[in-house]
């Protein structure tokens, strides 16, 4: 068998602190732990904000072009020195995470070089497309994803609920399930605090419906406001907590500014807000899986989704909560009432939650991918093509 030696392509390592960089981050030090090497190729800034695993070699990258999402980055290709760091390392597999300019170079590199050709699926690109005014060229989209992703050897998507979106758009069939896990001793119900919930402004009997995610309308931020405020002028005990940071806050605090604003949160900070709430809101319906559903389910809480790819996946409409009609304010809001007005079936959804999360342990996810790269080394590399 060869050597596993991975070099990583993605759009975001550490220049933007968001599920996708870091789930990417702990599978490279899951990679480092098992003792193969890997190099990882990606845009950088000057600050970053994450601390990133392994070693980063920067790649030329843009600012995203579009109005609101200025801070990430897109690469624009590889460098010289950056192909002559690939060189050097001389890879025996290379995973591509993101299909921009970068991952398109690498993706020629190794057909030229017979390196195999790895990918994962991480976001749902064409579903942001109507926020920034460009569904006219959703098809140009669906043509380039599905051609870039068919010229893989093996393809990795966070749920099956995705793998059948992308079937319908053009993907061949077989891609692998790539689950994201979650650490269920940090994200645990024991973490409740009702210290921390006063010391934030709420009572002891409040109903705290909580939002956690970078603050970007794309996540359906009016949703949440406009169904939370419904329910709450009828409930005064219904109060609104907002874990995040991002472009919207500014704006979403003068449209809400009865919510409690946390910023960013991570660790045990973020673990404790999750267990000090009541019930989990998330109506975006751009998810490929749904991290956020995932930490909220393993602290055990309810949580009112959008029926939408990879939010499904992982929420099971009346066992662990409920499923609402995508960008349909009145049913989140008719749903978030039934569950906020009965206790009882509250709690229940909440130990549903918590046992379904027991199910995506982390270091069983990693190791299942590590199987695929084993086997991908042993299938033949694709031809280049056009």
């Amino acid at each position: 068998m060869k050597e596993l030696r991975v070099a990583l392509f993605t759009g975001n390592y550490n220049h933007i602190k968001d599920g996708v960089s870091l789930t990417l981050n702990r599978w490279v030090k899951f990679l480092e732990d098992q003792g193969v090497p890997v190099l990882v190729f990606g845009p950088t800034i000057k600050e970053p904000a994450l601390d990133h695993n392994g070693r980063l070699v920067s790649l030329p990258s843009i600012r995203m072009p579009v109005s609101g999402r200025g801070e990430y980055r897109v690469a624009s290709g590889i460098s010289q020195k950056a192909e002559q760091e690939l060189e050097n390392f001389a890879p025996t597999l290379i995973h591509i995470a993101t299909p921009d300019l970068g991952g398109f170079r690498a993706l020629r590199w190794a057909q030229k070089n017979g390196v195999q050709i790895v990918g994962s699926y991480h976001t749902h690109f064409t579903s942001y497309l109507k926020y920034y005014g460009l569904t006219p060229i959703e098809f140009i989209a669906w043509r380039y994803l599905s051609w870039f992703y068919n010229s893989l050897t093996q393809v990795y998507v966070p749920s099956r609920s995705m793998i059948e979106e992308l079937e319908e758009h053009g993907f061949d069939p077989g891609m692998k399930i790539w689950a994201r896990g979650v650490n269920t001793t940090l994200f645990s119900p024991e973490k409740r605090d009702l210290k921390w919930r006063r010391e934030n402004g709420f009572d002891d009997d409040d109903i705290v419906v909580t939002f956690v995610s970078r603050l970007v309308w794309e996540k359906e931020l009016a949703t949440y406001r406009d169904a939370v405020q419904r329910v709450a002028s009828r409930n005064k005990k219904v109060k609104p907590l907002v874990v995040g940071d991002g472009p919207a806050k500014a704006e979403l605090q003068e449209q809400m500014p009865e919510a409690h604003y946390t910023g960013f949160l991570g660790g045990e900070d973020l673990a404790k807000a999750y267990a000090s709430s009541d019930v989990f809101l998330f109506p975006s319906h751009t998810e490929t899986f749904g991290n956020v559903t995932l930490e909220a389910m393993s602290s055990g809480l309810p949580c009112l989704v959008a029926n939408a790819t990879g939010s499904k996946s992982l929420v099971e409409d009346g066992v662990n909560g409920k499923l609402a009609i995508p960008e349909n304010c009145t049913d989140f809001t008719k749903k978030l009432s039934l569950i906020v007005e009965n206790k009882e079936l509250r709690s229940k959804m909440g130990k549903a939650s918590r046992k379904k999360a027991l199910q995506y342990e982390w270091e069983a996810i990693n190791g299942k991918l590590l199987e695929y790269y084993k086997e991908a080394l042993e299938e033949p590399v694709p031809v280049r093509h056009y």
